[in-house]
């Protein structure tokens, strides 16, 4: 059954002894699995070199990138980034994510990525998604409606500053908070224009392949009916909608789109002469495959849509597809905006202190999670609480960046009268909590030097009580700790193509996105992923579409 196939490990391919014989529903050149970032930007190029194009999506399409905050990781010089005014060069932005991405790819590959980061942007903003020049004031999470261009990641934090210049690049598209969908929409409209076909609510149930085991083709279950094909849509919308808030809710509507797909569709096989691009996004969903590869991330929140069910990368191990980085996951445990919670400290559950509280949210969670059993608590002071309440007043932060704050101010915040207090209540050593708290006082008064390198003018020094303890560990269930998988298939890092277990690659098999190993599968940093879901479709499309003739692109 489809239902019980979504949660299995291995899937088993259709073998074909005539391709040329057989009975197909469906001819195209390429194959593209998927229609986030990574499928929309794969099926216009292709299409664009000439190539004919069948989109397969599960849902409707947007993916994990239609519901974020529309964030484009980019620097070099874009042309955004010269509007503001910004200078960055190519090696500045090579050497600052060298220390983030690390051995997820090559220095080649990374350096390939810095290198086409800027025609990357205009290759988006060509075919009509919104990036403006716009530079935020302030170090944030994530900047108000106004702002488009910010220091998404680490840039101004040592070391990552003594190794690089810091500059922003964090490129925001318009359309208000989480406007991820104005990167999608405006490219399947350019796609739809172009002549792209795209078969919606058709769920791959597996590849097929020739005798010699190259990929020839996809098996898919076209939902039948307007009536189920209704249900199922609207089913989809009402899970994707509450994901965040009620989970449990959200996980038996994805069930019961389990059952329409199973009970209520029909099988179609199309045939593909340049290969298949898998392109369906992680495995965060798949609570099996959480549970196999990244237990020790199962407490936080899943960050995606229900197609983040590991399924492309599965459909790639059923064909012999090998994978890599799959241990790597992100937690996202921002602790600002307000910013008056980044001047107080976080402690695990021992007591100590363990971040630099400015940093990027992945490197918070990264260090909570893999040194601290997923356990943090951040402690503030009587001023720094009432300074978060005037910097989260209305209109200063996000709607849903005040909503945070105000649930952790007022419904995750326990309060002691001094440190021995705060000690008993955390169930923390006395003597460890007080030592933490004097070093972190002397740090911020300017006797010594923060060892995690945050700067005095961000720390405030509590000396006196009350003080405030806000429950941040990864299980959280107040203030929640988003999670999203990292690990996928291992690719050519020059064509895109899967590689094989058996040595070599998978003939006529392509991953991007976050079905494959890429530069953010290491460590994340705001828009990296979005980032790599272009630079890794670019990739894969050229290179199964290498001899077809340019169409018009304007």
């Amino acid at each position: 059954m489809l239902a019980c196939a979504i949660q299995m490990f291995t899937l088993t391919p259709l073998v074909i002894e005539d391709v040329e014989g057989a009975e197909w529903d469906g001819h195209t050149d390429l194959v593209v699995v998927g229609l986030g970032a990574a499928g929309i930007t794969a099926a216009i190029e292709a299409r664009e070199r000439g190539a004919d194009v069948v989109v397969l999506e599960r849902f409707e399409g947007g993916g994990a990138t239609a519901i974020s905050g529309g964030v484009f990781y980019a620097g070099g010089g874009t042309h955004i980034q010269r509007e503001a005014g910004v200078e960055d060069t190519v090696e500045n932005m090579y050497r600052y994510l060298s220390l983030e991405v690390q051995d997820a790819v090559s220095d080649r590959t990374l350096r390939d990525f810095c290198e086409t980061s800027p025609e990357n942007v205009r290759w988006l903003t060509d075919r009509g998604v919104p990036f403006f020049g716009t530079l935020c004031p302030v170090k944030t999470s994530y900047p108000t409606n106004e702002y488009h261009l910010y220091y998404s990641g680490n840039e101004t934090f040592p070391p990552y500053r003594d190794h690089a210049v810091p500059a922003p690049r964090g490129h925001r598209t318009d359309g208000g908070a989480f406007p991820g969908a104005n990167i999608v929409e405006p490219l399947r409209a350019w796609a739809h224009a172009k002549g792209v076909h795209f078969e919606l609510q058709a769920p791959v149930s597996r590849l097929i392949v020739d005798r010699t085991g190259g990929v020839v083709g996809a098996e898919y279950r076209a939902i039948s009916g307007g009536v189920w094909r209704e249900m199922h849509r609207w089913l989809h919308r009402l899970e994707t909608s509450i994901a965040k808030m009620a989970p449990v809710i959200a996980s038996r509507l994805r069930r019961r789109c389990d059952e329409i797909e199973e009970k209520h569709s029909v099988p179609k096989r199309i045939h593909c002469r340049r290969g298949v691009v898998l392109c369906a996004g992680g495995f965060v969903f798949n609570r099996e495959m959480v549970a196999q590869h990244v237990p020790e991330f199962i407490p936080g929140l899943a960050l995606g849509t229900a197609g983040d069910d590991g399924l492309g990368i599965r459909l790639g191990q059923s064909v012999g597809g090998k994978v890599d980085q799959m241990h790597r996951a992100s937690a996202w445990r921002f602790l600002y905006p307000p910013n008056a919670f980044a001047e107080g400290m976080l402690i695990n559950g021992k007591g100590k202190r363990f971040a630099n509280e400015l940093w990027y949210g992945a490197k918070i969670g990264e260090a909570m999670v893999e040194h601290n059993q997923g356990i943090a608590t951040l402690i503030i002071d009587e001023h720094l609480r009432k300074l978060a309440l005037d910097q989260s007043k209305p209109g200063r932060l996000q709607w849903f960046q005040r909503g945070v704050a105000l649930m952790n101010l007022y419904f995750n915040c326990k309060k002691a009268k001094d440190v021995a207090s705060l000690a008993k209540m955390l169930h923390v050593p006395h003597d460890q909590l007080r030592r933490t708290l004097e070093e972190y006082n002397a740090a911020a008064e300017g006797r010594t030097t923060d060892p995690f390198g945050k700067d005095r003018g961000s720390m405030h020094p509590m000396r006196e009580g009350p003080f405030y303890a806000i429950d941040c560990s990864l299980g959280s269930k107040r203030h929640l700790c988003a999670v999203m998988t990292l690990g996928g298939l291992a690719v050519n890092e020059e064509t895109g193509q899967v590689l094989s277990e058996q040595g070599g690659v998978v003939p006529g098999l392509y991953a991007a996105g976050r079905n494959a190993v890429g530069v953010c599968s290491r460590q994340y940093v705001s828009g990296l992923s979005i980032a790599d879901c272009v630079y890794s479709a670019l990739r894969a499309a050229r290179h199964a579409t290498p001899n077809a003739q340019i169409l018009n692109s304007r």
